[in-house]
This record gives C-alpha cells, sequence and structure tokens, in this order.
C-alpha cells in the first residue's frame, strides 16, 4: 500500500432497491460493518419506558 490514505477509505454495504426504496441488505451486512449492538434491547427500554395503561372516565 503506497498511498497512506487506503487505509482510511470505507465501502458502503451492498443495498437493495433503488431510489427511495434503496437500503441496506440484511444478508450482506456483518460484524464488520457494525451490526452488532448487544445493548439495544436496554437501550430501548430506557428511552421508551412502559407507560401505565390510561384510566378510561
Amino acid at each position: 500500500m503506497t498511498d497512506p490514505l487506503d487505509k482510511a477509505t470505507s465501502r458502503a454495504p451492498a443495498t437493495l432497491g433503488e431510489g427511495c426504496l434503496s437500503r441496506y441488505d440484511p444478508d450482506a451486512l456483518g460484524p464488520e460493518d457494525g451490526t452488532e449492538f448487544p445493548d439495544a434491547v436496554q437501550l430501548w427500554e430506557q428511552l421508551h419506558p412502559q407507560d401505565e395503561p390510561e384510566q378510561k372516565r
């Protein structure tokens, strides 16, 4: 590798669809893409606490 910027590049994962329907291909994603988030459930529960059911009047 002669160009020092070569190691600083990144590539987007493969996509499906076009235009506003474009999305990342879930089958092409892996740990090297940063798709692992083991604390997602804990974060979701922290940001969206269970609300008490509203009482009917």
